[in-house]
């Protein structure tokens, strides 16, 4: 594996965590984790990069090593704390941005909030939420207050080893090995001697705002920058896939400059299931 450092910076009141591979003087590239998952998730598609690169992932606020919010999650949030992280590593330039899943959805945003910051922008499995209708917001208000009054908690484990075969069971692709690699990131030992997620169980609260696709391809008709989507071709991740065909071809035209690539005996967890494949993609589409 290439080894890789973790560095600590105080982004927006919150300590954040950020890990970094390869040498700082090489060309940049910047990796936005998922929900439920940290920046070391990345490792497996760092190690298939053939380019010489600068890879800059944090922790998102409430993830991995990065410090809690105090009142909750949300996506402005991400946005503001990744304009401050590009401000921090690359303020005199345009970057390549790569976002999974929840990442891909705040990269895909902020490359339309602020177009002259991104070069190139890879979005994997993210291609925004599922639509909503305002007849909805009551029961997601009553949802959230009644999340408030009873917050979610997350289950502990016996081990590490516990940790990989639940991570093996969501996801059958994931090999023993990356499990193993995997598990004391995305969790970590407790004074009481438990294994624990590490990750705010308040990531578990629903936003008592709706998702407003409307706004979102506003902001996505704004993007200058080329942009790549990559799927997996046995995801069934929730969003655009409740689309019928016209509505997912509003998607995709709402970006001025798509390329779209399907990648075969994937899930939505491209960057473990197929990371040899997706780098080739990813570094083709840079090059």
């Amino acid at each position: 594996m290439k080894p890789c450092s973790s560095q600590f910076h105080t982004i927006r009141t919150l300590r954040y965590h950020v890990r970094t591979w390869g040498d700082p003087t090489a060309p940049k590239l910047f990796l936005l984790h998922g929900w439920m998952d940290v920046s070391a998730s990345f490792q497996f598609l760092v190690d298939c990069f053939g380019g010489e690169w600068h890879v800059i992932a944090p922790d998102w606020r409430g993830f991995g090593q990065s410090a809690w919010a105090r009142e909750g999650y949300w996506f402005p949030d991400y946005y503001a704390d990744l304009d401050a992280l590009l401000n921090l590593y690359q303020p005199e330039a345009p970057v390549n941005l790569i976002g999974h899943s929840m990442g891909g959805n705040v990269a895909c945003t902020y490359a339309g909030i602020r177009p002259q910051r991104v070069a190139k922008l890879v979005s994997l499995e993210g291609f925004g939420a599922a639509r909503t209708e305002a007849g909805a917001a009551a029961p997601r208000y009553t949802r959230w207050l009644d999340q408030l009054n009873a917050p979610p908690v997350f289950k502990t484990y016996a081990s590490f080893e516990a940790v990989a075969a639940r991570m093996q069971k969501n996801n059958p692709r994931l090999t023993a090995a990356q499990a193993a690699f995997l598990a004391p990131h995305w969790a970590h030992e407790t004074a009481a001697g438990l294994i624990e997620l590490r990750s705010d169980p308040k990531h578990k609260i629903v936003n008592p705002v709706l998702s407003r696709l409307e706004e979102l391809l506003a902001c996505w008709r704004q993007i200058t920058a080329p942009v790549l989507w990559v799927r997996g071709d046995a995801s069934s991740a929730p969003g655009w896939r409740g689309d019928d065909a016209r509505q997912f071809a509003e998607r995709k035209a709402a970006f001025a400059q798509l390329a779209e690539v399907t990648l075969a005996g994937c899930g939505h967890m491209l960057h473990h299931d197929q990371p040899q494949a997706l780098a080739a993609e990813i570094e083709d589409f840079l090059r």
